[in-house]
């Protein structure tokens, strides 16, 4: 690859890294504590690319008052397919990709992503439940005590549950992913929805969905995910921090 081409893809992929992060749409790769190397790594890449520039074309003051020596084939040789590197930078610059979403949790069916997830964390005590007449929790936390809390504290109580949906086999599920470094780590976590008010949204439409544990739903043979009866869906915007950790 020539050195011009080294360069700007070094400044777009700096250029992305900073557009990603001050924007912050970094949360769609990773989670927000990684926030400050993404930005540090994106202006070490535009400072070391605009150096490299400026010395080439300093360098290059003296070559433009020489004669260029003649092509003996009379002709001009160019390498084009370094260039086409650039392509996915502009890609992810231009146009951001969007967060995981429902395509993850199908695709992901089968492999028990989340029964590995809930069976490594294990029994534990969990702290009490605050006594509001709705109690928002993450899916993780609600799966996880779903399948381990030995005092029940679930039962009876009315819990929100914010994620997309999902959509499978005539199944409602509300899921979020949940990432522990990045996006390539992410783990889907989901839980069904009984009463059919989600039967009609689309795949990753974003809700919040109020409901009742169904007791015993969660069991190994449908790799712990448990079912809530719901009692109210409301559709909402995607968070600008689409993942759990």
């Amino acid at each position: 690859m020539r050195r011009e081409a080294q360069n700007i893809l070094l400044l777009l992929v700096g250029g992305a890294l900073l557009k990603i992060t001050l924007n912050g749409t970094y949360l769609r790769y990773v989670k927000p504590t990684v926030k400050p190397w993404v930005l540090a790594a994106g202006v070490v890449m535009v400072a070391l690319a605009l150096i490299a520039i400026v010395t080439d074309m300093r360098a290059a003051r003296p070559a433009l008052q020489t004669e260029p020596a003649a092509d003996p084939h009379g002709h001009a040789h160019a390498a084009r397919s370094p260039w086409l590197l650039i392509l996915p930078v502009l890609a992810i610059f231009l146009i951001a990709p969007p967060a995981l979403g429902a395509d993850s949790v199908l695709r992901s069916n089968g492999r028990g992503a989340a029964t590995a997830a809930v069976v490594q964390q294990g029994p534990s005590a969990f702290p009490p439940l605050p006594r509001t007449a709705v109690v928002p929790l993450d899916l993780s936390e609600f799966i996880t005590r779903s399948v381990w809390d030995g005092t029940h504290s679930l039962t009876s109580r009315v819990i929100a549950l914010t994620g997309f949906v999902v959509q499978d086999h005539g199944s409602s599920y509300v899921a979020r992913l949940v990432i522990t470094c990045c996006a390539a780590d992410a783990t889907p976590m989901k839980v069904r929805l009984a009463g059919g008010q989600a039967a009609a949204l689309p795949d990753d439409q974003w809700i919040v969905a109020d409901g009742i544990l169904v007791p015993g739903s969660a069991t190994a043979g449908n790799e712990y995910t448990p079912t809530v009866a719901v009692h109210a869906v409301t559709q909402i915007s995607e968070p600008a921090d689409p993942y759990e950790y």
